[in-house]
């Protein structure tokens, strides 16, 4: 199933927040992490990814430093700020009541069908 991408596009920060809260990652890992945690359902791009890291990297909500990767490659990881923590639970909690708004709404409808 192909989602709207108005759907998508609210799901990116947090998201990203919530894998850099597990650890740095590098972006094209991030991708790569997205993928197959989804299953696949959401195929995210980099060019899907790089604009909103650089918006929470000059938010404060991110830190990106240039690291070398057990590859040898040299690789721009990102880490979670304190702030991006901060700014991760506030969007896990509105995540929570509002899917559960949403769901109230559509799944009472659907009980009595």
């Amino acid at each position: 199933m192909d989602f709207s991408q108005d759907l998508v596009r609210g799901t990116i920060v947090p998201m990203v927040l919530a894998l850099l809260h597990e650890r740095a990652m590098y972006g094209y890992e991030i991708v790569k992490v997205i993928n197959a945690r989804t299953g696949g359902k959401l195929e995210w791009r980099e060019g899907t990814l790089y604009p909103a890291l650089h918006r929470l990297e000059s938010d404060g909500l991110v830190r990106a430093s240039w690291e070398t990767a057990p590859s040898g490659k040299q690789r721009k990881y990102y880490t979670i700020t304190r702030k991006g923590e901060a700014e991760l639970a506030r969007r896990a909690e509105e995540w929570r009541q509002f899917s559960g708004a949403v769901d109230a709404v559509l799944m009472g409808g659907m009980a009595g069908a």
